[in-house]
Order: structure tokens, then sequence, then C-alpha cells
């Protein structure tokens, strides 16, 4: 599933939830220029998934350990309270962790790739792995579909679109490009991160204060869009950084080339 094209559109997704949890978007504001180095900031993000999605195990722990290692050295501090805080604290760490795995499915299957519900709840379970690479304790990560969904109606009381959050909404839809790029920006990024936006649940389009389409005009949407995507061959999409399908390709064997139909085998 993480070879699918739509993957974009659902990271981009994860970023607009994610910023909705003051304490936690509170965190990267204050240990990082992301305005300044976005480009290396997703590009590290993605080699993190791509790493323990398809490296070796030891890849993926030495990985973790690095995550870890850099989150323990930072803290944030609450405007309003003057509280300091590191940046690890499980409720974060489970807060990014959810609002990620959360919108790869989602954004996935509303764009037409095929997985059962037995298939989905796999999936969920299966990043408890990646969880504790971060920090987390796999016990306390949602294992299936409906432990994900009592998560986020559990949490829905502490997300708020604060001043970090409008930060983060203003850069995804005008994020700092070249002078000669701004008219590609305007006509490819922002179809994208509006989309990533629509793709969102109904209460996050409500505390963003922004409206989105219907979702079944949505779904349609990321049907099309998914569509579109995948017309171009996979061969030519995994050419892109940071290329870990070929990497694993290539120690695997050609065998190990991934494809949504083995999912039905």
């Amino acid at each position: 599933m993480h070879g699918d094209p739509m993957m974009w559109v659902a990271g981009i997704r994860a970023l607009y939830l994610q910023a909705l949890h003051p304490r936690a978007v509170r965190g990267v504001m204050q240990n990082s220029d992301f305005r300044k180095d976005a480009w290396g900031r997703l590009m590290r993000t993605a080699n993190f998934v791509g790493t323990t999605t398809y490296g070796t195990s030891e890849a993926a722990e030495r990985a973790g350990a690095r995550v870890r290692k850099i989150h323990r050295m930072l803290s944030a501090t609450d405007p309003d309270t003057g509280e300091r805080y590191g940046v690890d604290e499980p409720e974060l760490l489970l807060w990014v962790h959810c609002a990620e795995i959360d919108s790869y499915l989602s954004v996935a299957r509303r764009s037409g790739f095929r997985l059962t519900d037995a298939q989905a709840d796999r999936y969920i379970g299966e990043h408890r792995i990646s969880a504790r690479l971060v920090g987390l304790d796999p016990d306390a990560v949602p294992a299936n579909q409906a432990e994900m969904a009592a998560y986020f109606e559990k949490v829905r009381p502490d997300l708020a679109a604060g001043p970090e959050a409008r930060l983060v909404d203003d850069f995804l839809l005008r994020p700092p490009t070249h002078p000669l790029l701004v008219p590609a920006r305007e006509v490819l990024w922002r179809r994208v991160a509006h989309l990533a936006y629509a793709a969102l649940p109904p209460y996050a389009h409500e505390l963003y204060g922004r409206p989105a389409p219907k979702p079944a005009t949505v779904t349609r949407q990321l049907r099309v869009t998914g569509t579109l995507l995948r017309s171009v061959p996979a061969r030519v999409r995994w050419q892109l950084p940071p290329k870990h399908i070929l990497r694993a390709m290539a120690r695997l064997g050609p065998g190990s080339r991934p494809g949504p139909y083995k999912l039905g085998r």
C-alpha cells in the first residue's frame, strides 16, 4: 500500500490532521523552521516510512533509534501556562502515529485501493511495530479500525485549530518556492493540498473553519486522482527519491515487486 502514489496526498492529509493537536504541533513549530526546510523535512519523513516499510529489520531499528534520540533532546513550552514538556510524551507520539496511519488508510481506500476490513485491521495492527520504533508501547496503540475510531473519539475534545495550526494550513496552501515555480505551485500543488484537506474528517473542517465538498464528492475526486496517478507506470514512479522500493527489489529479487493484486491471494 505504501507504494501507491496516493500516499503523497495521504501524507499531506496527515499533516493537516496532526496540526490540530496544539501540544503536538507546538513541539514541531518550536523546534524546527519547517518553512525554510520543508523539502528536507518531507524527505526525512518519507525516508523513515520507506525504511520501516521496505528496509531490513536492522535498518528499521537504527532509524527508530535515531528518531527516539532526537525526540529525547527536544521540548516545547505552553505559552499559556509556561509548562515545559518533552516532544516524546506518549500522548503526543500516539497522536502523530494515529493521524498518520488513519490518513494513509482512509485516502487509500477512498481512492480505490481495494482492502477488505480484515486487511485494514491487519494494516493498523502491523503499524504497532512502527509505533514501537518511535518510542511507544505497542500494547497502548490501536490494533484495528474499532480501536482507532475509539481513540479519535476520545481525543477530539483536545483538538483545536490554534495559531500554529493556522500557520501549517497557510504553509500547505502556499509553500515557499522559487518565483519561477509559483505558477506550477498554484496549478498543481494547491489542487493536491485542497484535495488532502477535503479528505479530512468533517470535525477537522469545522475546527479549521474552511468548508469542504460533501464526502461523496471528495471520494469521487480521490478516485479520479488515484486512477490518474496509478496510470503512470510503477517503474517510473519508483524512480522518485528515496527509491526504497527499488532497493528492496534488488535485495529480495523481482518476485518481491509490490502490487495490489497480491492482496487477493
